[in-house]
């Protein structure tokens, strides 16, 4: 990805915003900070955020706000990045693993339903690669089951479901600005979506030493420290105006993607019924993946693996695994990240489906021999 090339896009306001930042020497919270609040819960389509240092801080608050802890099972999807499982955890609960959708590899109301348990309190549904969940079947069987829902929103800004953003689902929604995301600050930086007033305030309490509202020595919650800085605040509200137009960049590229591998041995990770994805990365499943990815690289064309390891096999959350999920595990040996950032040229997404046709296309030869 060009980081750069974004950056530059809007270098114009945001040297406005650091010669205003150094004027006031207002560093942490004040203004920027609640103006950007007020402009991702608008975005959003929910009635507050609250921002906070980084995603995974985001997913911590969210459960301690709502309770969850020893003694509460979390289902979550086994294809996420760990941040997910490692936020319950922290928050002193047990996480569930359940498997995904071989199309989207993303978590299902089925595959949720064959995870729960009794002290199943909640579900974490991951947005991964910038699509949105099925959140109508989660939502039906999380009713039923009485589940608190988190949406782990990290890749998805933008994104909706039936005409829905990610985040506005839930009882809350969770969201990383880590710079290669979609909207990126510039470092660590996060934020939670609600509608739920109550939920909201705790949060606030919570990322700032859990200090009581308007009392700088008063403090009635055990909190952290979480909170957004005015920079990355204000950096984030000066994107935010571009980040649409950024999503329909990112989807022309994904959509070159499918055309040049459909048909083929590879595919693009499907897209679901309800699904308007952002897009926040271009991933293809490649069978004999390592040799596809050599081939690429040979040809000029970086990629990456999100993610290689299925988090119930990663060494620390052994202990949660309770047995195979095979899909998951399938999907981690095959998923390839494609290059995808809002600035790729025609020239660029040229070259990379060309090398991508050219190496599947020796790849099905050789099988055919």
């Amino acid at each position: 990805m060009d980081l750069a090339a974004m950056t530059s896009e809007v270098r114009p306001v945001l040297d406005q915003a650091w010669d205003l930042l150094l004027a006031e020497s207002d560093f942490v919270g004040g203004d920027a900070v609640e103006r950007f609040e007020q402009q991702w819960a608008a975005y959003c389509g929910t009635a507050e955020a609250v921002g906070v240092a980084n995603g995974t801080d985001a997913l911590v608050l969210i459960l301690r706000g709502l309770g969850i802890g020893v003694g509460d099972e979390v289902v979550v999807p086994a294809n996420t990045f760990v941040a997910t499982v490692e936020a319950v955890v922290l928050a002193g609960a047990t996480p569930r693993f359940a498997d995904v959708d071989p199309d989207t590899l993303l978590l299902t109301g089925e595959t949720l339903a064959a995870a729960l348990t009794p002290r199943t309190a909640a579900a974490v549904p991951v947005h991964l690669y910038g699509q949105v969940a099925d959140m109508d079947s989660i939502g039906e069987v999380a009713t039923r089951a009485g589940l608190a829902v988190v949406e782990d929103a990290a890749q998805a800004h933008g994104a909706t479901w039936n005409g829905r953003r990610a985040g506005s689902f839930g009882v809350a929604g969770s969201f990383s600005f880590y710079p290669g995301k979609n909207l990126g600050a510039f470092g660590d930086a996060g934020a939670v979506v609600t509608s739920d007033p109550a939920l909201a305030s705790t949060l606030r309490a919570l990322r700032n030493h859990g200090r009581v509202a308007g009392s700088h020595h008063l403090h009635a919650e055990v909190g952290t420290t979480s909170r957004l800085d005015t920079l990355q605040a204000a950096v984030l509200s000066a994107k935010l105006a571009r980040l649409d137009a950024w999503t329909e960049a990112r989807r022309a590229v994904v959509a070159r993607y499918e055309q040049a591998l459909a048909g083929g041995p590879a595919r693009m990770v499907g897209t679901g019924a309800g699904a308007w994805p952002a897009w926040h990365l271009a991933v293809a499943l490649v069978p004999d993946r390592d040799r596809v990815r050599q081939g690429l690289s040979e040809r000029g064309v970086q990629t990456a693996i999100h993610y290689p390891v299925p988090c119930h096999q990663l060494a620390p959350y052994l202990p949660y695994a309770t047995g195979g999920l095979p899909v998951a595990e399938a999907a981690a040996g095959q998923v390839l990240s494609l290059p995808l950032f809002p600035h790729l040229t025609g020239e660029q997404v040229d070259t990379v489906c060309r090398a991508l046709r050219q190496v599947v296309g020796e790849m099905a030869a050789i099988g055919a021999s």
